[in-house]
């Protein structure tokens, strides 16, 4: 089976498909049965979702990555120049970990958040515009500003959210009706 024509795309993807795939044969499934749930496959609101595609933008609603090894796979698992939204209560994020990706595949940081120092002081060096709002429509609508068509537009937070939003599933709410505005 191509790799391309999974429904859902990324390494995590591929390596969870091949496991899948073997465990389901081992209960004798048919190949034609698991190819077309992997095609079908629907990913979790909030997690990796996708939103729309303005001006040639795609906006994905990754708010469940409140962590930095999920927003690791996210910046991962997107292909095209990154406008990168990130923050929240920042305390005890090591946002070391994802130095290279962002500096490899971001082209913007807005951050979302009442405390966004450690954020900037990570990344201010990489010469990046690091643009600071305090709500998820003002990350929008700078986003939107900045973006090219091309390219993505990532809410993927790499923190808790309680400092601005009531949950990380307030957050994506928030962040997709802003998109729908546009």
């Amino acid at each position: 089976m191509n790799i391309d024509i999974l429904a859902k795309q990324g390494k995590t993807t591929e390596y969870g498909s091949m496991v899948e795939s073997v465990a389901t044969r081992l209960y004798d499934l048919r190949k034609k049965a698991i190819k077309d749930r992997f095609q079908d496959f629907q990913n979790n609101e909030h997690r990796l979702e996708f939103v729309a595609k303005i001006r040639g933008v795609e906006y994905i609603n990754d708010s469940m990555a409140c962590n930095i090894n999920s927003t690791w796979y996210a910046l991962e698992n997107i292909k095209k120049p990154i406008i990168w939204i990130v923050g929240g209560q920042t305390k005890d994020t090591d946002f070391k970990a994802l130095y290279n990706l962002v500096k490899n595949k971001v082209k913007v940081i807005i951050c979302m958040g009442i405390d966004n120092e450690p954020i900037k002081t990570v990344y201010s060096s990489i010469g990046l515009s690091i643009i600071e709002t305090a709500s998820a429509f003002s990350a929008v609508e700078s986003s939107y500003l900045v973006a090219q068509e091309g390219d993505a537009v990532l809410l993927s937070p790499a923190c808790p959210s309680f400092d601005l939003f009531e949950s990380y599933e307030d957050r994506g709410v928030q962040f997709k009706n802003a998109v729908n505005e546009l």
